[in-house]
């Protein structure tokens, strides 16, 4: 019976041993959690003081929480200045990536600028070499030949005059085609007119008259040139909410040729384009662009025409 009694007392002074163990380690974490940020908050003082008398001069108060809050905030301060001064100035044009086509087209224009002006510089720099090479008595200048005038007049004639045999075939042919009427074709031939592709890419709905279908859509790739079919002038030039950059060109024997879904218009209304000269931007860049293909219609005398028929896409 004491044994028993003993093992009991034995047990229960185990139990309470441990749980004021588990009792201690909390309060221990919860102290060490507490002087960490005690540490954090606590604030030192940042004194200048003057060299020769020692009195203070300025102070300040810091804490090691307030030091990184600080440091943060210029850092992004910082970065937020940075981003606005190199998207605001030309300092964005060294960014890889940044320039886009009309940037591009505006290099190639300049560069072929800067060509035309090198050429002109050397054949300055070349009339100058020999206009020294002629004053400076190196080079003798070119002697003048004397024309004759008459010669050169009975030459002309002699070349003008027709031949015998020449004028036989003319009289002959108009003789025989005099009242030849099949030869004479009055309608106007409109297969002369050359249609342009009007971009790159490939046809993903076809004209259809039934479904209201007055144009094609072509899927193209990211910024795709756009080119006047025909030559003619634009007659409209603006931005729509269903459609996007929309432009028209009026063509010849009542053509009208209208570009939708566009994403940046190069020609204005009133402006003179010529076929295949470019005239609209097409294809988005985004996740979304496959849901906005270009559309192209062909209308002649206010009636839509299949563009497949006219044009080999």
């Amino acid at each position: 019976m004491g044994f028993l009694y003993f093992d009991y007392l034995l047990k229960k002074v185990t139990f309470v041993s441990v749980s004021n163990k588990n009792e201690i380690d909390e309060t221990m974490k919860g102290s060490k959690l507490n002087s960490y940020f005690q540490k954090l908050r606590f604030q030192y003082r940042v004194s200048v003081l003057n060299e020769n008398t020692l009195e203070e001069s300025w102070h300040v108060r810091l804490s090691r929480l307030s030091v990184f809050v600080y440091a943060s905030g210029m850092v992004l301060v910082t970065f937020i200045l940075l981003t606005i001064l190199i998207f605001t100035t030309p300092i964005r044009y060294y960014l890889p990536g940044y320039g886009d086509s009309g940037n591009r087209g505006q290099i190639i224009s300049e560069s072929m600028y800067v060509d035309s002006l090198l050429q002109k510089v050397e054949l300055q720099d070349g009339y100058l070499e020999i206009m020294k090479g002629i004053i400076s008595g190196n080079l003798k200048a070119d002697s003048i030949i004397s024309i004759d005038s008459a010669q050169l007049k009975e030459t002309a004639v002699a070349y003008l005059e027709k031949s015998r045999k020449e004028k036989e075939f003319v009289e002959k042919f108009e003789r025989e085609e005099k009242y030849n009427l099949a030869t004479i074709d009055t309608k106007p031939n409109e297969n002369m007119y050359v249609f342009f592709r009007p971009t790159k890419g490939v046809i993903s709905s076809s004209f259809n008259l039934s479904e209201k279908q007055y144009g094609i859509n072509i899927i193209t790739s990211p910024d795709e040139t756009v080119v006047s079919v025909l030559s003619g002038t634009v007659i409209y030039s603006a931005f729509t909410f269903d459609y996007g950059w929309v432009i028209q060109v009026q063509h010849e024997n009542n053509y009208i040729s209208i570009y939708k879904n566009n994403t940046r218009l190069l020609k204005k209304a009133g402006d003179n384009v010529k076929a295949g000269e470019g005239i609209a931007i097409t294809g988005e860049s985004g996740e979304n662009k496959t849901d906005n293909h270009f559309y192209f219609e062909l209308w002649q005398q206010g009636k839509p025409v299949n563009p497949e028929d006219v044009i080999i896409f």
